[in-house]
């Protein structure tokens, strides 16, 4: 019995115009590699469970730790990582420092994600 799915084309043709089309608005290597580096900061439990709860509300380290169960220095790092990749951004009051999503995009990128777990 025959797959009804191939993976690739039985026959080797390709169109230029489309090739051509795509090419003209493909992205750029710099670009990819940017996209692909914030995809791997999201492919981690531990920095999505932090997402997750900054998607809720403004946060400390110390909460998030609490929230999360994990230790602050482990939260901390993954901070740390999170701030340097623009996907978190943090503010100090008094002795404390509060950590909130950087911008609309992540929560975005985050909610797109979750509907389509929720839909898989």
């Amino acid at each position: 019995m025959r797959d009804e799915f191939c993976d690739s084309c039985e026959e080797l043709k390709t169109d230029p115009e489309r090739i051509s089309r795509v090419r003209s608005c493909l992205i750029s290597d710099d670009k990819a590699a940017a996209l692909a580096e914030v995809f791997k900061m999201l492919g981690d439990q531990t920095r999505i469970k932090i997402i997750f709860a900054l998607s809720c509300c403004e946060m400390c380290v110390c909460d998030i730790a609490e929230t999360i169960g994990m230790t602050q220095s482990a939260v901390s790092h993954q901070l740390r990582l999170m701030r340097n990749m623009k996907l978190v951004k943090y503010r100090k009051e008094g002795k404390s420092v509060y950590y909130s999503l950087d911008d609309d995009h992540i929560l975005q990128l985050f909610s797109q994600g979750m509907e389509h777990v929720k839909h898989g």
